[in-house]
């Protein structure tokens, strides 16, 4: 799952647009800084990714480090638990996305 987020996160690094937005890469969003600023729907979808793809990555390295003996059972469920609840929002969000999509090209022109 990791790797499909970087994936993409590599490809928007790349190539710098998306839907005419000039973007300066994932890892410079900080959301303190970003969030009052945030006018446009592009904006706000892209720091909600940088987000979710932050929350799935501290899961896993909290797993990996429950794994080793580094962190408590309880801090690993923690962790996990707040990936969990992420990743179900991120699929929420592409379920709708994708029956507006539907809507939308059922419609007549």
């Amino acid at each position: 799952m990791i790797e499909a987020i970087s994936t993409i996160s590599s490809f928007i690094d790349r190539s710098g647009q998306v839907s005419g937005t000039q973007l300066t890469g994932l890892q410079k969003i900080s959301p303190a800084a970003a969030a009052p600023q945030t006018a446009d729907f592009g904006g706000m979808m892209l720091q909600v990714a940088a987000k979710a793809t932050e929350t799935l990555r501290a899961g896993e390295a909290a797993a990996i480090s429950g794994i080793q003996g580094k962190a408590s059972v309880q801090q690993v469920v923690e962790a996990v638990m707040s990936a969990e609840q992420t990743l179900q929002t991120a699929i929420a969000i592409r379920d709708k996305v994708v029956a507006a999509y539907q809507e939308i090209s059922r419609m007549a022109i």
